[in-house]
């Protein structure tokens, strides 16, 4: 308990101030959002084609499966020797992170769909496109969001690294207090990673029961 006691203190006592908790904080937070929305905008259509076709599903898995088995640490040592010191080469290490699981979510969603669901939207005189974005998007959304949920919590967990480039977030204070020993600094840190990850985890849980709420309503009543 001592030491969570002063990793509290230690909080508290840097909480505002130029270099404070708070503004590293929104650095942290801020490079998981752009991290994971630059992986979206090519994951989550290229998902949305694979499993709305079919087409190049085994080239999409084996290569997300390659993309997870990535070490994080050599994708950002390897970066920061060619983009240098900066934001740069974390950022790209954490999209690479965050790519398999918001591809998986997206066409996991869509290929989840029952055949005889689509079957009846493709019989009802809808063009593929419209079978896309009526019935397939909207019912494989909870699927989508799953996806981007376990990838935001990876990203938020691997952020910390950016520090290692000379990037900010809470990871400057992981680092200084490991190269200071200053443990309750270190474990400060630590805790703010957890409760920022178990915030953005519970709104995206929100997230995927509104979803599933509005589907259960909306082709609830259509049924």
């Amino acid at each position: 308990m001592g030491y969570l006691t002063a990793a509290w203190e230690w909080i508290l006592a840097h909480l505002l101030g130029p270099e404070g908790v708070l503004l590293r904080l929104q650095e942290h937070l801020a490079y998981s959002v752009v991290a994971v929305a630059i992986a979206a905008v090519v994951a989550v259509p290229l998902g949305w084609l694979v499993g709305h076709t079919g087409r190049g599903r085994g080239f999409v898995v084996v290569t997300s499966g390659a993309a997870r088995a990535l070490p994080t640490l050599g994708v950002l040592t390897l970066a920061g020797l060619a983009l240098g010191i900066g934001l740069a080469a974390p950022l790209l290490a954490l999209v690479v992170l965050a790519f398999p699981s918001i591809l998986a979510g997206a066409y996991a969603g869509v290929e989840a769909i029952p055949p005889a669901t689509v079957d009846a939207a493709r019989a009802m005189g809808n063009s593929e496109l419209q079978i896309l974005t009526r019935v397939e998007i909207p019912l494989g959304l909870p699927l989508l969001l799953g996806g981007l949920r376990s990838a935001m919590l990876q990203v938020v967990a691997t952020a910390t690294l950016a520090a290692y480039t000379g990037a900010g977030g809470l990871g400057r204070f992981l680092f200084l207090g490991l190269k200071t020993q200053d443990y309750a600094q270190m474990l400060g840190s630590a805790i703010l990673v957890v409760l920022l990850a178990v915030v953005l985890d519970l709104l995206f849980e929100a997230a995927e029961w509104v979803a599933r709420q509005r589907l259960d309503g909306t082709f609830g009543a259509a049924a």
